[in-house]
């Protein structure tokens, strides 16, 4: 399972590394969008900054996910992305739905993966630790 986890993140890592890339570079063709689509991709573009801070979160997260750094830190930067990416085509462009319900599914696997990173997350604030800083905290 291991040599799967590491294919899949390495999969993954590329693919956001390619299409982030490719909003700075343009070496691959946009495809024609519903109209609804793109106009919501020309919003985007004409607040200034929200594509290249995708493209950015993209190509950092890509990279993380690569060299198999940081990976949850990356799965956590990338997710606002993904749900982004899974309405857009959910709502705006369905053709893409498949290709965005591949992406989630990474994701939600890769996390699985990485699941202790997480489970701090997901306590109870009934550890000790929590239970003498709220003591602490209620003296005070």
């Amino acid at each position: 399972m291991k040599i799967a986890t590491v294919i899949l993140r390495s999969l993954f890592g590329l693919i956001f590394v390619v299409f982030g890339s490719n909003i700075f570079l343009h070496f691959l063709p946009n495809p024609p969008m519903p109209p609804a689509a793109g106009d919501f991709f020309v919003a985007l573009a004409k607040s200034g900054y929200m594509i290249p801070l995708l493209g950015a979160t993209q190509v950092v997260s890509g990279l993380l996910l690569l060299t198999g750094v940081m990976v949850p830190f990356a799965l956590v930067l990338i997710a606002p992305v993904i749900v982004n990416i899974l309405l857009f085509h959910i709502f705006l462009a369905p053709d893409g739905l498949p290709i965005a319900l591949a992406v989630v599914a990474l994701e939600i696997f890769l996390a699985w993966m990485h699941r202790e990173a997480f489970a701090p997350l997901f306590a109870g604030t009934h550890t000790a630790e929590a239970q003498a800083v709220t003591g602490s905290e209620a003296h005070a």
